[in-house]
């Protein structure tokens, strides 16, 4: 009677154990001895607590990500076109913006859609991105030079529209951009001097100057020039051509005033067309527009740049002028201008015409940006002349000029086929600061203040300021208001005006 339970709950026991056995194995503990028994039930206890790895899937690696892409050599030819092509627009001073505009078109026209571009004041980078099971491809290009060519830049911005409406391949592309790059400049050296030799005569006129002061204006910055030019082959630093220019234009001033060449009067206006001369290169409204688009290490290149060489110039003045109070002369250039009337005006607008295509010219700019330059010219030095009248200060007198300039040259300018960057550029020639600066020169001689310095510093980037900001005025009048919203990305003065639509 007692051996029933007992048989019972060995048995009990035997069913307990094959529930935690795994059923696939076989129950052939029965015949073993016990010893192998106890070695075997730790064995499935252990199996019972590890996972069953083995039993798994194997898991497939995940297919390659990224778009499809042209072959290696393709590849390079088109990030070697692009930063090429940047380097030309970086070159003529297009902004970092314009740059980096272009190169993310280019790119995506000739078939790499996902680029990105870094653009600062001395080099470009352009990497493009080949999917997840490729490194991306990094092309670097150094802008060395910086030199004014409109003409070159104009032929740039017609190839770059050409690649973007499929009208050349990759490889005419760069064929031709070899060609721009080293064709020689469209007019002999000596008709850039002679138009910067014009410029400095029409600044003097615009300041209300005699013929004899326009004429010894075009000799001094005709001499400036040429010097300047031997200076450049010599590799001599651009910061001591500024000094030599300086010095050579106001003491070559000084030197008239004492042969009686010129009135006394006179001779201010002379320094001060010659000063706008050498203060027309720098890239004072790149600077600006980076500085707004929010390109701030470019910015801060090109603003170092332009202080730099404007430091150079001041340097050169005040050692002429040092160097003729030294050597005893008796009368040197006094910073005095006459006001400006009703019955000057016209001969403003007809000197600021001149200017701004004579600045053109010596840029060696084509037929049509010198014409539309030269109407920008007449505009920024008309409504100039007309708020002086009205009493306003120069800087905002300046400012409101400059956007004119920066709002018609917007408009007119890519329907007649003309970057932008040629017409705002030329436009505001005749308004730069160069009377201002050497006014402020004397009076930091004389009372040891900066005061007018800093106005003419001041008058310098409302110029600036006002183009970038009449560029930007003119994007819905050139686009219409249908396509406000997409337009509205910024300023642009040189490349396409539509980047287009990053692809994801």
């Amino acid at each position: 009677m007692k051996l029933r339970p007992r048989a019972r709950t060995a048995l009990n026991r035997r069913h307990a154990w094959q529930i935690l056995e795994a059923p696939a194995e076989e129950r052939a503990e029965k015949r073993v001895p016990r010893q192998q028994r106890g070695r075997t039930l730790r064995q499935r206890a252990w199996h019972i607590l590890e996972a069953p790895t083995g039993e798994l899937p194997v898991v497939e690696p995940p297919a390659t990500m990224g778009p499809e892409l042209p072959d290696e050599a393709t590849l390079h030819l088109v990030l070697d076109l692009v930063v090429r092509i940047g380097e030309v627009q970086m070159a003529s001073g297009a902004g970092a913006s314009d740059v980096t505009a272009t190169i993310l078109a280019l790119t995506r026209a000739l078939g790499l859609p996902h680029c990105e571009v870094d653009v600062i004041f001395t080099s470009i980078t352009v990497s493009c991105h080949r999917g997840s099971d490729l490194s991306p491809v990094t092309a670097v290009r150094v802008v060395r030079a910086r030199s004014l060519d409109y003409t070159r830049l104009s032929d740039t911005e017609r190839l770059v529209q050409q690649l973007l409406r499929g009208k050349l391949s990759a490889e005419e592309g760069y064929a031709e951009l070899h060609r721009i790059t080293n064709a020689k400049h469209p007019y002999p050296r000596w008709v850039s001097t002679l138009a910067w030799g014009g410029m400095a005569a029409s600044i003097s006129l615009l300041l209300g100057a005699s013929g004899w002061a326009a004429m010894v204006a075009f000799v001094i910055s005709a001499v400036v020039d040429r010097v300047g030019r031997i200076l450049n082959k010599l590799s001599l630093p651009f910061f001591f051509q500024q000094v030599v220019g300086g010095f050579v234009a106001t003491l070559a001033a000084i030197t008239f005033v004492n042969l009686d060449i010129i009135p006394e009067d006179r001779p201010t206006l002379v320094v001060a067309a010659a000063l706008t001369v050498l203060l027309s290169g720098l890239s004072t409204v790149s600077a600006v527009q980076d500085a707004i688009t929010g390109y701030y290490v470019t910015a801060a290149g090109r603003s170092l740049e332009v202080a730099l060489m404007s430091a150079g110039l001041i340097t050169g003045v005040a050692a002429a002028i040092g160097l003729a109070e030294r050597l005893g002369v008796e009368r040197t250039p006094i910073p005095a201008i006459d006001a400006l009337t009703a019955v000057n005006l016209p001969i403003v607008i007809l000197a600021g015409t001149g200017a701004a295509a004579c600045f053109a010219l010596a840029s060696y700019s084509s037929l049509r940006p010198m014409a539309v330059a030269a109407a920008a010219g007449a505009v920024g030095a008309g409504a100039y002349g007309a708020l002086t009248m009205l009493d306003s200060s120069q800087i905002i007198a300046s400012a409101l000029a400059a956007t004119l300039v920066g709002l018609g040259g917007g408009v007119l300018a890519r329907r007649l086929r003309v970057t932008p960057l040629v017409v705002a550029v030329s436009g505001i020639t005749p308004l730069l600061p160069g009377f201002a600066t050497y006014r402020g020169l004397s009076q930091l001689a004389d009372f040891g203040t900066a005061t007018q310095l800093m106005e003419a510093v001041a008058i310098g980037l409302a110029l600036a300021a006002g183009v970038v900001l009449g560029e930007w005025l003119a994007q819905p009048l050139r686009t219409g208001l249908g396509r406000l919203e997409r337009k509205l990305a910024g300023p642009r003065m040189a490349g396409p005006l539509d980047a287009g639509s990053r692809l994801e």
